[in-house]
């Protein structure tokens, strides 16, 4: 070993029983120092692969001991099932007891489920198209009830007592000449009528779209129409 200190400056060096070595080339010296670098860092890398290995093998360790925990409590819990289904049917079964039927007491009052809603909007265009369907058969039904009150009137002789009554009241040749067909006839007052059932159609169609929209605005301020919904007994 050298006598004195290693700080790594080129001094002599010494025996122990020769004489004193000239110091070693700066080349040397380099080469030796790198040396002792790169075992430092490979010691440090094998250090700290060891630890993440540590570490990892800690992992899986704490990864198969939860699962083993999770494979007892499902043991334990299908043990435990197994267990209550044969004391269930070993149970015997009791015969039910007859219902008596028993009237409610006039004074007792009845307990009904009630559910508040509010309604808050309304599709405009599901609303316009229910009420022109419905506004169509309205007009149909208008139609058909003006004819047969029409050929029932006109069946039941209205219609040559309003002649008669007309010749009599007026009088001369030219109420001999009237008829009140000529001026209210079947097919003027069904044309009138299919004229009056398609603005009826239009009219209702438009007033209920325009209803829907006012009607979600009134919503959007004032909250809606509530509704209290109870249940049939």
């Amino acid at each position: 070993m050298p006598d004195g200190p290693d700080d790594g400056s080129l001094a002599p060096r010494r025996t122990l029983g020769g004489p004193i070595l000239p110091p070693p080339p700066p080349e040397l010296a380099e080469e030796e120092k790198a040396a002792n670098r790169r075992a430092e860092a490979a010691k440090q890398a094998a250090w700290e692969k060891e630890q993440a290995d540590k570490a990892q093998e800690q992992r899986a360790q704490a990864r198969a001991r939860d699962k083993a925990q999770e494979k007892a409590r499902a043991k334990a819990e299908k043990a435990q099932v197994k267990a209550e289904r044969p004391a269930r049917s070993a149970a015997p079964a009791k015969a039910p007891k007859p219902v008596k039927a028993t009237r409610p007491a006039q004074g007792s009052a009845r307990r009904t489920r009630r559910a508040s809603l509010r309604l808050v909007q309304v599709d405009a265009w599901s609303v316009m198209k229910t009420s022109f369907l419905l506004s169509i058969a309205l007009g149909i039904v208008l139609v058909v009830a003006v004819a047969i009150i029409w050929s029932v009137l006109g069946a039941a002789g209205v219609w040559d007592s309003i002649n008669s009554i007309v010749q009599q009241a007026v009088g001369g040749d030219d109420s001999k000449n009237f008829d009140i067909q000529e001026y209210a006839g079947t097919s003027r007052v069904l044309g009138f009528t299919m004229i009056v059932a398609v603005l009826d159609v239009i009219l209702i169609t438009a007033i209920a779209t325009l209803g829907a929209f006012l009607y979600n605005l009134s919503a959007a301020l004032l909250g809606g129409i509530e509704v209290t919904l109870a249940e049939d007994n």
